[in-house]
């Protein structure tokens, strides 16, 4: 039956055979339309009268037809009569669409009541609908809108026709032809028909999706259009549309704007406010695929657009309807940037129709930071942007709100992590979500946003310490949380001032009393691989708790050394050094004051909370003084010269500071030998320092600038230091800084290096020559200024070498690891400080011989018995600056002179120490020191292992059987380290070297030593590589049989790891073996 309806409104909208408009020429074209309009009208009215098929059509349009008060059958318009016609047939389908579907409605219940089967398919409703009834529907609503709806739109109202295709300019004049009168009544039939047929879900879905900006631009006219007064007859002021129908059409906006997807009533408001007139086009615009431009809409139609666009703003999840509208179909171009930018000014402006500023930005802060939550990618990236730009300007015009309902709340979790109470142990203070979706935001905020301000970086530092807590709690874990909070702390010690940063970065180091997070609690992992903040439980044991607190003190300092060392572009890592340098030196300056006020300190007239608290202060001092230290110590281990200090002004602070340091206690030490050595060696440092960076080339005037600081502390040294040599160098120094370069000593250079590499020896073997130059600057009765006899004016000549151990480029750093250089001393001298019970000594002379046998000095060569004695009895010292370069000097003899002392050192690794002066309690000890030495021998036998490795081996073998665990895990590894060299010098020896690994793997007890039997295997392979099948190929199974074993059968982790890592070496053997590289090469065989 449906199909009649349907058929009916095909034969209406079905354009003619022997018509065609497009063909005519253009002045017959409106009349030829017309005439089309007019029979297809007749053609209608007779089938409805003369076919049997239509009579339901007939009778429900008659029906339809009674009711409609603004049909009229005796107009003379054409096109107004055929719109009509078209509306009788919408409102009849929609009658029968209703009717069929409360029938079907009432059988559904009674058949569904009967049949239970799961698996038979629910029938359709009848308001269903195929393609091609859609398509004959479709036609037909484009016809009323075009003739009936949009003619009758006011200039500026909606897109008009002619902006939407040819055939729409044509009808536009075709219906403006003509005085038309009623054009209000008209308007309001058409559209109360259409919103008639919105009722029907099936039939809404075809208005709406083609034609919504049409009908609320029709609704917007009726409803809120201003009526000038008309000068007419009665009948055309009847025409005129009621204040009730008025105030009916704006209940049906209102509905109708609450009905449909928010996105795209915001997009269609956008629309019908209009814009400036371009040139070009803009998209898709009310279903229709034309492209046109937007015109300017009139004032009273901007106004009620903007309010509607403001209410849906204010609306719950407005703010994502506005954004969505706006941005939808974007493709991440700069265009959609500069969208985003847009809507987040939008957002912020507060519109005029809010009762108040304060009340929008609280209904629309929270909905902004919603925008950073979604999942979808592109929607993801476009949301954030707006949400980021949005935070932004509003931290930049509204920092009052902004700080109410955008940063405290997005802060609030790392806020609850200060303040948690012990009352809520029974819970998470905050949980994994939250603080995830916290970090997660700050970090697109503050880093992605990338714009600094004083109120984000005071917002940010307020939270910053917990922020660093829970960097230091990913560290110990794996949590994807790591690398937002590192970026977030890298981020604020980039951007914020360096005297903001520098108490940021003492807090953080724990020299600053800070709050980091409630004592009871602690971050603990996560489900979802973030974290969450619990409380801690308590320790009832002392020592522990002591402990655990020291660990994570010291964990945080390790992770701040590692946020520093990924600051290499900035000067913050070199700052907070010369910082806490110059603390060092005021506490050092403040020591002696500290010492005479407690000696003056009268005990027994305070009290006991007096006493007290005394003793309590100087402990806490003590405490800051440790905390300094520890924090300067952790620098200088962790982060390179390039990191500390990158500029010369920064290397000449840290002169400064040092120089400084040095000048605090000259009043007190008068003779050189009551004077700290270290002090004075690090004098001498700083005095070689500052000496190559004036002989460095090309000094700008700002460098001497910097450098006019060390004239004070230069002039304290030259008048009141205790060494000679010292005085003249500090004043031959200050003569070049003061004089920009253009005074230069001669011996400047090379007294600056004797002095850094031994001050005691500078010392003695300058002080003739510096007592000379003070005589002959005593007899000069020049001015003060004038500069002393042993110089001239010249440029400084370029350095040579290290002299000082240091160079420009190095930034003032000096290697840790390397040997002095020869001394001047005799050899007897250095025999006898060898053994000297100084311990700095006694290492220094050690260093000082290893350098002699390195170089085959001949002294040397005549006393091997002696030095091997010498460096045999300091192997047996328990200080560890000792007995390792006793190690060092045993390696450079058995690497000298192989043969004779591997022979003795062998003997020593067997049987114990073997001199009249060992004590045999600490056998064990000599013989496991004396085990890495052979090592480091095995390790630079290169190619000559194949002829001395073999009495190693066998002793090797034989320490495999000690009855120390220990002896055996040495044995086997220096039997490791020398079987990776001895290449095919190992085939005769492979099975008992298989032997021997296969039982221990199988019958040690102790996995120390089962570690270090599979540890042989990994590095026997890994040695002899694809020479592997070759030499070993006798052993290879029982070796891979044991490996094997261990994987299945070994209870300790790390023997199985080692297994594991050796049958991926023996497997890439194998692969290379089967499958050889293919090698692009000729082979020339020459014929006998």
């Amino acid at each position: 039956m449906t199909a009649a309806f349907l058929s009916a409104i095909n034969t209406l909208t079905k354009p003619l055979d022997e018509v065609s408009v497009h063909d005519a020429q253009s002045p017959h074209r409106e009349a030829l339309l017309a005439a089309a309009l007019q029979a297809k009208r007749a053609l209608l009215l007779r089938q409805l009268q003369s076919e049997r098929s239509f009579e339901e059509v007939r009778r429900l349009r008659e029906e339809v037809m009674a009711e409609a008060e603004w049909f009229s059958g005796d107009t003379e318009d054409a096109t107004w009569g055929f719109v009509q016609e078209c509306l009788l047939l919408l409102l009849t389908l929609a009658r029968h669409l209703s009717i069929e579907l409360e029938l079907f409605e009432q059988t559904r219940v009674t058949s569904a009541a009967k049949q239970h089967n799961p698996h038979t398919a629910p029938p359709l409703p009848p308001d269903v609908l195929s393609v091609t009834q859609q398509k004959t529907l479709g036609a037909a609503l484009q016809f009323v809108v075009s003739l009936g709806l949009c003619p009758y739109l006011a200039h500026g109202v909606g897109v008009p026709l002619g902006c939407r295709s040819a055939f729409g300019a044509m009808v536009e004049k075709l219906v403006r032809g003509g005085a038309v009168s009623a054009e209000g009544r008209r308007l309001l039939a058409t559209t109360n028909v259409l919103l008639q047929l919105a009722e029907l879900s099936s039939l809404a879905t075809l208005v709406f999706t083609q034609h919504l900006g049409d009908v609320m631009a029709a609704l917007c006219q009726l409803g809120y259009q201003p009526h000038r007064e008309r000068k007419g007859t009665e009948e055309e002021k009847q025409q005129q549309l009621s204040a009730e129908e008025c105030r009916t059409c704006r209940e049906a906006l209102k509905s109708l704007l609450g009905k449909v997807y928010q996105p795209i009533v915001v997009k269609e408001l956008l629309i019908l406010q209009g814009g400036p007139r371009q040139s070009g086009a803009v998209g898709n615009v009310s279903g229709s695929s034309s492209k046109a431009a937007l015109g300017s809409a009139p004032a009273w139609l901007r106004r009620l657009c903007g309010q509607l666009l403001s209410e849906r703003l204010m609306q719950p999840n407005g703010v994502q309807a506005v954004v969505r509208a706006i941005l939808e179909g974007g493709k991440g171009g700069e265009s959609d940037w500069r969208k985003c930018d847009g809507v987040a000014r939008i957002l912020v402006a507060c519109p005029q129709q809010s009762a108040s500023a304060d009340s929008y930005y609280r209904q629309i802060c929270p909905q902004i930071l919603d925008l950073l939550h979604f999942k979808d990618k592109l929607t993801a990236q476009q949301f954030q942007r707006v949400a980021t730009r949005a935070v932004l300007f509003m931290v930049q015009e509204k920092p009052s709100f902004a700080h109410q309902y955008l940063l405290t709340p997005l802060l609030a979790p790392l806020q609850r992590c200060t303040a948690a109470s012990n009352e809520s142990h029974s819970q998470a203070a905050v949980e994994e979500w939250e603080l995830t979706r916290c970090v997660e935001d700050v970090y697109k905020i503050w880093v992605v946003g990338n714009s600094p301000s004083a109120a984000l970086l005071k917002a940010l530092e307020e939270v910053l310490p917990v922020i660093f807590e829970l960097f230091c709690f990913t560290k110990q874990n794996v949590c994807h949380l790591r690398a937002p909070c590192q970026d977030v702390l890298l981020w604020y010690l980039s951007h914020t001032e360096a005297s903001v940063a520098l108490s940021a970065l003492r807090q953080l180091s724990g020299l600053q009393g800070q709050k980091s997070e409630a004592a009871d609690f602690h971050f603990t992992p996560g489900s979802d691989g973030g974290a969450r903040f619990s409380s801690r439980e308590s320790l009832s044991d002392e020592d522990d708790a002591l402990y655990e607190k020291l660990s994570r003190e010291q964990w945080r300092l390790e992770c701040l050394m590692q946020l520093l060392a990924e600051l290499k572009e900035c000067d913050l890592p070199g700052d907070f050094f010369l910082d806490l340098l110059q603390e060092l030196t005021s506490w050092a300056a403040a020591a002696d004051e500290v010492k005479k006020d407690e000696q003056e300190l009268d005990v027994s007239a305070m009290t006991l909370l007096e006493v007290e608290q005394q003793l309590l202060g100087r402990a806490a001092g003590e405490g800051q003084r440790l905390a300094l230290l520890q924090v300067l110590a952790a620098m200088v281990e962790s982060l390179p010269h390039t990191v500390l200090l990158r500029k010369t002004t920064q290397v000449v602070d840290f002169i400064v500071s040092l120089i400084q340091r040095a000048c605090v206690g000259l009043d007190q030490v008068t003779d050189l030998s009551l004077g700290n050595p270290v002090e004075s060696q690090t004098l001498s440092m700083g005095m070689g320092l500052v000496a190559t960076l004036l002989s460095g080339p090309q000094l700008s005037a700002e460098d001497y600038s910097s450098m006019s600081r060390l004239l004070p502390p230069l002039e304290m040294l030259s008048l009141k230091h205790s060494e000679v040599v010292i005085q003249e160098l500090a004043s031959n120094l200050r003569t070049v800084i003061a004089t920009h370069g253009a005074c230069w000593p001669e011996d400047l250079t090379a007294a600056a290096a004797q002095c850094s590499r031994n001050p005691e020896t500078a010392a003695r073997n300058s002080v003739p020559s510096v007592k000379k130059q003070t005589e002959a600057q005593a007899s000069q009765s020049g001015p003060q200024s004038s500069p002393p006899d042993n110089t001239h004016i010249r440029r400084p000549p370029s350095f040579r070498g290290s002299a000082a151990g240091i160079t420009p480029q190095a930034g003032g750093r000096t290697s840790g690891t390397s040997v002095p250089c020869s001394s001047t001393k005799p050899f007897s001298d250095l025999l006898l400080e060898a053994c000297d019970p100084d311990v700095p000594t006694r290492a220094f002379a050690l260093r000082v011989l290893t350098r002699m046998v390195q170089n085959e000095n001949p002294e040397v060569v005549k006393a091997q018995e002696k030095v091997l004695t010498l460096f045999l009895e300091n192997l047996e010292h328990e200080d560890s600056f000792i007995y390792l370069s006793a190690i060092q000097g045993l390696a450079a003899l058995s690497d000298s002179y192989p043969e004779r002392i591997l022979e003795r050192l062998l003997k020593e690794f067997q049987h114990g120490p073997s001199l009249p002066t060992s004590n045999m309690e600490h056998s064990l000890e000599t013989r496991l020191k004396v085990g890495e030495v052979l090592m480091r021998a095995s390790r630079a036998m290169g190619e000559l292992a194949p002829h001395l490795g073999r009495p190693l081996v066998g002793v090797f073998l034989q320490g495999t059987r000690d009855p120390d665990q220990s002896v055996r895990a040495s044995s086997l590894s220096n039997l490791g380290e020398l079987c990776q060299k001895l290449d095919y010098a190992l085939g005769p020896l492979a099975q008992e070297l298989s032997s021997c690994l296969t039982a221990l793997i199988k019958t040690e007890k102790e996995a120390e030593v089962r570690r270090a039997a599979v540890h042989v295997i990994a590095l026997l392979l890994r040695g002899l590589s694809n020479k592997t099948t070759e030499v070993l190929s006798g052993v290879l199974l029982d070796l891979y049989r044991a490996l094997k074993w261990v994987v299945r059968s070994d209870p300790d982790d790390v023997a199985v790891l080692h297994a594991q890592l050796a049958l991926e070496e023996l497997d890439d053997v194998m692969r290379r073996f089967i499958f050889p590289e293919q090698k692009l090469e000729k082979k020339i065989v020459v014929l006998p």
